[in-house]
């Protein structure tokens, strides 16, 4: 059973962005599978880690923004201004505060169980995470 609307709007930002960073790598495996299905593993997951690390991230929030609601963009605020103990040695932190608020937001929308919204963003976000 998944948090309740109440509770979702409650959770920390950094819980948000935790359970978020689980179900933005869990699609992205997914695209990459239907596009590469037949190669190895290894291979399967630096396609992922393009996708999943914070600079694509970064990319994809910003093509986000203009998609985003009021209530949207509040939250990938409140995530991209939680204070973290931790930061990936490979992001710079301008871009790794933008991928906590990018998957606080995911995070957000799969607890409050609106999965047709969630889809909508995490297609654009796909789109738009690789440099052009």
């Amino acid at each position: 059973m998944l948090v309740t609307s109440k509770k979702t709007s409650q959770c920390s930002p950094l819980a948000l962005a935790y359970i978020g960073d689980g179900v933005y790598e869990l699609f992205v495996r997914t695209k990459v599978i239907e596009q590469y299905e037949n190669i190895p593993a290894n291979k399967l997951h630096k396609h992922t880690v393009q996708y999943v690390k914070a600079s694509s991230q970064a990319n994809s929030i910003n093509a986000m923004l203009p998609y985003m609601t009021e209530d949207e963009t509040s939250i990938y605020k409140r995530g991209r201004n939680a204070k973290s103990n931790t930061m990936p040695k490979n992001a710079d932190m301008a871009d790794y505060r933008k991928a906590t608020g990018f998957e606080a937001l995911i995070g957000f929308l799969y607890l409050s169980e609106d999965s047709e919204r969630l889809e909508e963003l995490m297609n654009i976000a796909y789109e738009n995470a690789l440099d052009k």
